[in-house]
């Protein structure tokens, strides 16, 4: 079973390589791969929230989950699993970047599923299906690049998502406890 996991996930990155490559592309998702570099985007997208009295709530919750997606993600499960980079195990694949660190699950993808489920989930869908694009985007950057496995994105989509709603429940409980009373964002 694992086996065969295994080769359907080298599978998909060699028919992503030679059906959707291409020099305008390469340029496009290394762009779009650099928003995600050290979740810099999603830290940003945080500060900048923490701003505005009505989306300060959010902004910390967005700030929290990044910082649950870095302990979960690349402190925790890559030292454990320590899974190799697809460029080096699967023959005939090529990156476009070499990263030097393990491979599952994807710290981009975790980082930018972190902060943007909790953008989708709490904003107005102006803000949150762009910010949901370009998670989804970033996250396929790491595939097309070659330096992850299909699987490490899954698995960083499911830690960002854990990220997010734990980053929420503590979020609600603080300002519950400490009585802070936010102004109400219209999610329409």
């Amino acid at each position: 079973m694992l086996q065969a996991l295994a080769s359907l996930d080298g599978d998909i990155l060699l028919w992503i390589q030679e059906n959707i490559r291409t020099p305008l592309f390469d340029s496009f998702f290394l762009f779009i791969t650099s928003l995600g570099d050290y979740g810099m985007i999603w830290i940003a997208a945080s500060l900048l929230l923490m701003i505005p009295k009505k989306t300060r709530k959010v902004g910390f919750m967005c700030g929290l989950a990044l910082i649950f997606s870095l302990l979960i993600n690349n402190v925790l499960l890559k030292n454990i699993v320590k899974r190799a980079r697809p460029f080096s195990v699967i023959d005939g694949l090529t990156s476009l970047k070499t990263p030097g660190d393990f491979s599952f699950p994807s710290g981009h993808t975790g980082a930018s599923f972190a902060a943007a489920f909790t953008i989708y989930r709490m904003l107005p869908k102006k803000y949150g299906i762009p910010a949901a694009v370009l998670a989804v985007l970033i996250a396929f950057s790491r595939l097309y690049l070659g330096v992850h496995y299909p699987t490490d994105i899954i698995g960083g989509i499911i830690t960002g998502v854990i990220s997010s709603y734990l980053a929420q429940w503590i979020v609600q409980k603080l300002y519950s406890k400490f009585g802070v009373h936010e102004e109400s964002i219209n999610k329409t």
